[in-house]
């Protein structure tokens, strides 16, 4: 006699084990996936990281190291450890250059910043026209060198139009870029002319990001356009205000080009700053370990201001909650 099994027929798990590989070609794809993305990006990535080794690491640390060196070009670079930072300090003309920059970046920052602060509020309270804001950053497409010999044809004393037009009105002609009390508040104000619409434009896409219905609950409690300012744009805008700030600064200490186009440091050293003071030594009298020292050194001063902003206008925090 054939006794029958009572034992169920075994059952494989079909559907989970085509789960369970479903899921593992998934993660299998995603990781292939990944990989060619990362791939992709390093491809892309590849030559700004290349330009960035070339044309400012490898630069910025040579000349490090020539600043601890006697060298003119056409001998070996002869190590003179801190001798050139010794002759630096000691160095009466770098303090004045120094001066001179702080003096011209005071300015430039102060009116820049106010200026364009004052623009963006209006582009943004009054109009948003894409044609003004083209308006407002055309001098800013204009070279440094096109913008400085312009003005200072305009400002020439004795046949530039601006000085005729000062004579017309029965005043004296200024020698604005010939005398020294002049000088550096002119080629300050030729820098914010130029400058002053890209930066009311950045500070404008900062605007942008301030939600209208803070300012429409403002109205409706009676706020002046006045306090809507000091109170709701000024702190929502401060991050975006302290990046700008810094930037701006970093820029002004390398002023070097209006410079050069206009005064070439003149008159008597008045606008002697620190950058043209620099490429005088490196190109002009051949002191390259001397010149690096100096760039070392305006390193080091911009590294510190920068930081020192970042931490007193906080911009890494918002009150946008």
């Amino acid at each position: 006699m054939t006794i029958a099994s009572s034992s169920p027929p075994s059952r494989l798990p079909t559907g989970g084990a085509a789960e369970a590989s479903s899921t593992t070609g998934t993660r299998q794809g995603v990781s292939g996936e990944d990989r060619g993305d990362g791939r992709l990006a390093a491809l892309f990535i590849a030559p700004a990281l290349l330009g960035f080794l070339v044309f400012l690491l490898w630069p910025t640390l040579r000349g490090i190291y020539l600043s601890f060196t006697r060298f003119n070009l056409l001998t070996p670079a002869e190590w003179v450890g801190l001798d050139n930072y010794v002759r630096m300090v000691n160095d009466p003309i770098f303090w004045d250059s120094l001066w001179v920059t702080v003096e011209y970046v005071v300015i430039n920052i102060g009116v820049q910043t106010v200026a364009a602060l004052a623009i963006a509020v209006l582009l943004q309270r009054l109009t948003q026209s894409a044609m003004l804001r083209g308006i407002v950053l055309t001098p800013y497409l204009m070279s440094n060198v096109v913008a400085g010999l312009v003005w200072l044809w305009i400002l020439d004393t004795q046949l530039g139009i601006g000085n005729e037009i000062i004579s017309g009105l029965g005043v004296d002609r200024i020698p604005f870029l010939a005398d020294e009390t002049w000088a550096i508040p002119t080629i300050a104000l030729i820098n914010v002319w130029r400058h002053v619409g890209y930066t009311a434009l950045l500070l404008f896409a900062g605007l942008q990001a301030i939600p209208n219905d803070m300012y429409e609950a403002a109205r409706v409690d009676g706020a002046s356009e006045w306090r809507m300012f000091w109170r709701i744009t000024m702190p929502l805008l401060r991050p975006v205000l302290a990046v700008v700030l810094i930037m701006t600064v970093i820029g002004s200490f390398q002023v070097f080009d209006t410079v050069a186009v206009t005064t070439a440091g003149g008159p008597a050293n008045a606008t002697n700053v620190l950058q043209y003071y620099i490429y005088g030594s490196a190109f002009g009298r051949f002191q390259f370990g001397y010149a690096s020292a100096m760039s070392v050194a305006l390193l080091v001063v911009l590294s510190a201001i920068t930081v020192l902003q970042y931490r007193l206008t906080r911009a890494g925090r918002t009150d946008l909650g």
